[in-house]
């Protein structure tokens, strides 16, 4: 089913997310590797993130905190994607981190980009029971 899809494509996206991070730290970006709030943060969105998938699996609060969290780890391959990210292409990346790096960026681009796409359908698709109800409110 599409939730599935759904749920596969977010959890691969924070493990991706969680390579990225991992890396951050080994490179010493904006003093990941000293700890601290900023790493604190971003593990406690992933949880968060973790939690909205898992536990308020298809619920409409679930699919909210699930696109929210898409669309902010979005920026991460979007910024390394397009250069936005400064001295982070992947261009210059690869001098540094390796292919590695590279290779994940692109692999969370392929399950962030469907995760926030799949969240934001399955949270405004129409009820199939409310649309079951119109039609046979229609039928009669």
């Amino acid at each position: 089913s599409l939730n599935s899809v759904y749920i596969r494509m977010s959890l691969l996206a924070i493990f991706f997310t969680t390579l990225h991070y991992t890396d951050d730290v080994i490179r010493n970006v904006r003093g990941m590797d000293q700890g601290g709030i900023s790493v604190l943060l971003a593990v406690l969105m992933l949880v968060l993130w973790l939690y909205a998938i898992l536990v308020l699996a298809e619920r409409k609060s679930g699919y909210i905190i699930s696109l929210i969290m898409a669309l902010l780890n979005s920026l991460i391959p979007l910024g390394h994607l397009t250069g936005m990210a400064g001295e982070a292409t992947p261009g210059e990346i690869l001098a540094s981190s390796g292919p590695f790096f590279v290779w994940v960026v692109i692999a969370l681009a392929l399950t962030v980009f469907p995760s926030l796409i799949l969240s934001a359908y399955l949270l405004f698709k129409p009820s199939t029971e409310k649309s079951a109800a119109a039609f046979k409110a229609a039928v009669n």
